[in-house]
């Protein structure tokens, strides 16, 4: 499948087929509700929508599961990477257990769908450990061991060791039930189930405009279709109808994943985290392939591992966060092979820990967004799919004010100043000399910016010695963006906006490309 989001392929994309839709809008049209973004969030609500009777219609630029759901490690977890007793500090013990319950709620109906549909998605239940450095105190696990137990979580309990056999993590947590699955298998037995309830997929399909008002809302794409529904939904991972309020309160971070062979069997089957912060995060996926050489099929187990994390757009030194990912992995997984996979993915990281879903701020009623996925994104996004449609439906549901986008957290303050004040500090770039003299210096498939009088450039030099130019300021809020030399894309290091090598925009916020040089 091809990706929608960056030059690298994820494990996801090289076995999953291209996701049937319906092709590109091609026509006005009516529904109940209009879904923007073909992800977890947008899939799962139009899933649910459309089993409720709603006439529902998904659009997306890219294809199905293309952006950030097809560059997960799709661990389906009650186990939060922000922590229990960090969620009771800022959310109270009655929020850390609406967390805790929301969570076990999307793993059973992520579970319940696949039993109904009959998505063959590998889905299957495992055990999931927490481990801390072997230099570490434990007195982490015991602080989440209790504050898991006080979320109702009380089957979570700490063990000697995680079953690793040459790797001694010490005493770790372990916690039953967690899941995993292929998400891109799984959206496409979404896409199966919607279009077969009445609903409409289109793909290629750019949200332009996005109003409401107390009686309707409207989409405008950008070659001019127009929908009219009663309710829109925004689930494009990070809002791009909101230019301020979502935008303050989550930033974004870009995470690395490897992806090792390793022998069927050599390593049980379960998820593994480690405590340090950026952390690692560990799962196996079984692979059945044919070898082109002798046509035999091999069996054989990928072992995906991510993390060493970085503020979007803030470093250009993939290769070296690779490198550190394979030495963390060698030590602890010695039968490792060869690394058959690399790729980034961008994450939504909320500054109280939770996701932002409900009605958007500053809006009318009837414009909805999910974000914030803040390293669980599977099971933030079914648990969208889960309230939105409760929301929609008028049925109350009591993650409504946990997880609400206008609520304030006053204990989070901290890290809201500490983000905030990181982002201005990013318009410093709008007067510092480029990253290069002259054009000359572009070799052929890298990109950089140059300094046009008193304007910055974002230029590209293509395979065959091309040079495509865009203005390098972000059309969002006016960040300079920076070059990715391992994606191909240009990112902004203020609230996470990515373009593709030629400007054209692919994640949010915000909604339109680079300007060219000559509008600028």
């Amino acid at each position: 499948m091809k990706s929608d989001s960056g030059q690298t392929t994820s494990i996801w994309m090289a076995t999953a087929k291209e996701i049937e839709s319906d092709g590109q809008l091609a026509e006005d049209m009516s529904v109940d509700v209009c879904i923007v973004g073909a992800g977890i969030a947008g899939m799962t609500t139009a899933y649910l929508l459309a089993r409720e009777g709603k006439r529902v219609v998904v659009l997306d630029d890219g294809a199905i599961g293309g952006s950030m759901t097809g560059r997960t490690t799709a661990h389906l977890v009650n186990a939060l990477d922000d922590r229990y007793y960090e969620l009771e500090r800022l959310h109270g013990e009655d929020g850390s257990r609406l967390a805790a319950e929301s969570h076990t709620a999307a793993i059973d109906r992520i579970e319940a769908i696949v039993k109904e549909e009959g998505i063959e998605c590998g889905f299957e239940r495992l055990d999931g450990y927490l481990f801390a450095p072997p230099d570490e105190s434990k007195k982490q696990l015991k602080d989440e061991l209790e504050a898991a137990h006080r979320a109702g979580l009380t089957e979570i309990e700490m063990i000697e060791r995680a079953p690793i056999k040459d790797f001694d993590t010490g005493k770790c947590l372990r916690f039953p039930n967690q899941a995993q699955f292929h998400p891109l298998h799984y959206l496409a037995g979404l896409a199966r189930a919607i279009r077969r309830d009445g609903g409409r997929i289109h793909t290629g399909t750019h949200a332009d405009k996005i109003e409401g008002d107390k009686k309707s809302a409207r989409v405008e794409t950008s070659d001019g279709r127009v929908i009219t529904s009663f309710s829109i939904v925004v689930a494009t991972n990070t809002p791009v109808n909101d230019r301020f309020a979502i935008h303050t309160k989550q930033a974004p971070y870009l995470t690395y994943v490897i992806g090792a062979r390793v022998p069927r069997g050599s390593i049980p089957k379960a998820l593994y985290w480690d405590t340090p912060d950026p952390y690692h995060y560990v799962r196996l996926e079984s692979i059945n392939a044919e070898n082109n050489e002798t046509g035999e099929t091999e069996e054989y187990d990928v072992l995906i591992v991510g993390g060493e994390d970085h503020k979007t757009g803030q470093a250009d030194d993939a290769n070296k966060r690779f490198g550190y990912l394979q030495r963390w992995t060698r030590t602890r997984f010695p039968m490792i092979g060869e690394i058959e996979f690399q790729w980034s993915g961008q994450v939504m990281e909320p500054i109280d820990g939770l996701a932002f879903i409900g009605r958007n701020p500053m809006d009318e009623e009837n414009i909805f967004i999910a974000t914030g996925d803040s390293g669980n994104g599977m099971t933030h996004g079914t648990i969208a799919g889960i309230l939105l449609t409760d929301l929609i439906m008028e049925r109350e549901n009591e993650w409504e004010k946990l997880y609400n986008p206008t609520r304030k957290t006053l204990k989070a303050l901290p890290e809201f100043a500490s983000e905030n004040l990181n982002v201005a500090a990013q318009y410093v770039d709008l007067v510092t000399p480029g990253d290069v003299d002259s054009i000359d210096e572009i070799k052929p498939g890298d990109g950089a910016i140059i300094r046009h009088g008193l304007k910055k450039v974002a230029a590209y030099r293509d395979d065959a010695g091309t040079i495509h130019e865009r203005s390098a300021v972000c059309p969002h809020l006016g960040c300079i963006v920076d070059w990715n030399s391992k994606e191909k894309t240009w990112d902004c290091p203020c609230h996470g906006s990515r373009y593709d090598a030629y400007g054209k925009v692919f994640q949010g916020p915000a909604n339109s490309d680079l300007a060219r040089v000559e509008d600028n």
